[in-house]
């Protein structure tokens, strides 16, 4: 049996995570966070006092790092080495690192497989910055979805003053444009638009709008759905 795959891609803060795991509650797939994944890896580089400018040590650690992927009643669970940092994998740190040393193959290779094997498993939606390009080429609907860099910051703004944390503005999009760089140009698998993939700028939508858009446009690729 071949399972339906949904492929999500786009730059830092366009609201990937949230519009997969409100689109796969809605059509009962899988929510497969791969930028978690990287979190976790990042993590464990943190931890351990390596640089990101390490690229010896940083492959070496991918032979320590065990990184799976967990459901308990329908909340996507990240475990690192037996534990479970579903948590600390959000801080800016870790965030601000993990696109520093996703530019690095054997962390890509590290993670690529595990991806692969649970879109084989089960119909998933999966988001991050090269599924549809790379990851899931095959996968049959691709989204692009992005937003204005300022809108971006504006979002992770109020995430995090919500959150009691101080926090400036300006610094959170500078950082967002830096990341976007780094990601469109790094050597392997940069972030890109797949040929086939549907452009959705969020911008000016609510998230409502866009869960809804992306289920079309899952069905105008095939997906059948009981009425």
């Amino acid at each position: 049996m071949q399972h339906f795959n949904i492929a999500i891609d786009g730059p830092a803060g366009a609201g990937k995570s949230t519009i997969a795991r409100a689109a796969a509650a809605r059509l009962g797939f899988i929510y497969v966070d791969t930028g978690a994944m990287y979190r976790a890896m990042a993590l464990y580089v943190l931890r351990n006092h390596i640089q990101a400018s390490g690229e010896a040590e940083i492959a070496a650690a991918c032979q320590k790092a065990h990184i799976t992927i967990r459901y308990e009643e329908g909340r996507q669970q990240v475990w690192l080495n037996g534990e479970d940092v579903s948590d600390q994998i959000r801080t800016e740190e870790v965030g601000n690192l993990t696109s520093q040393i996703s530019v690095y193959l054997p962390v890509r290779e590290k993670l690529l497989e595990l991806q692969r094997q649970l879109a084989e498993s089960a119909d998933v939606i999966m988001d991050g910055r090269d599924i549809g390009t790379c990851v899931l080429p095959g996968a049959q609907a691709k989204i692009y979805l992005t937003a204005s860099s300022r809108v971006r910051a504006e979002r992770r703004f109020q995430e995090l003053s919500e959150k009691g944390m101080s926090c400036d503005l300006d610094a959170i999009e500078k950082d967002i444009i830096d990341r976007d760089y780094r990601d469109m140009h790094r050597e392997h698998a940069p972030l890109k638009q797949a040929e086939d993939a549907v452009y959705l700028d969020t911008s000016y939508l609510s998230r409502e709008e866009v869960v809804s858009r992306v289920i079309e446009i899952a069905r105008e690729r095939g997906l059948k759905l009981e009425e």
